[in-house]
């Protein structure tokens, strides 16, 4: 067993924890060091008052925001949940508070093209974002919302899906395999 981290924030017990819930977590706590990262660049470049050290900040918290899509892009590929979630916000266009309630409707409120699924062989579910287009969002779509392949449409709440385990987060149950 290493020594606990900083960062180090699980609020169970780790023996009980499966390696995809881990995993996840790993992601998550990383996601958000990134976007703090993001915060804290930002601040910094816009209240110095020297332009190459705020164009230097500037350039540090851009390279932050590209680490953070790709941890939010792994997250979207382990976890159906996630890739709902993005699916059916991401690029989507109007009132942010309405989207859902728009794609439940069957609306075009989301400004979004037609969208598959996409695979993965993970125990957490997630969308591999293979086939046309796939996480890249180069090709004829992906992830990115246009076109055809990426992120599924659907949401959570036209799913069924609980709220309240794991699995809503699509990383199964913690008594789950090891």
């Amino acid at each position: 067993m290493f020594p606990a981290m900083a960062s180090d924030t699980y609020h169970e017990p780790l023996e009980l924890l499966s390696e995809d819930t881990k995993n996840t977590h790993r992601a998550i706590v990383s996601l958000m060091e990134e976007l703090e990262a993001i915060d804290w660049y930002q601040q910094r470049a816009e209240a110095c008052n020297d332009p190459e050290l705020s164009a230097v900040l500037t350039h540090n918290k851009n390279e932050e925001v590209e680490h953070a899509m790709m941890t939010l892009e792994w997250l979207r590929r382990k976890s159906s949940v996630f890739n709902d979630n993005i699916g059916t916000y991401l690029n989507s266009s109007g009132p942010i508070t309405e989207v859902e309630a728009a794609s439940l409707a069957g609306g075009g409120a989301s400004g979004k093209g037609e969208r598959g699924s996409g695979s993965s062989s993970s125990v957490l579910g997630g969308a591999g974002g293979k086939g046309e287009g796939g996480a890249s969002g180069k090709g004829e779509g992906g992830a990115s919302g246009k076109g055809q392949g990426g992120a599924s449409g659907k949401t959570e709440a036209s799913s069924g899906k609980s709220y309240n385990t794991s699995e809503s987060l699509g990383i199964g149950s913690l008594k789950g395999s090891k």
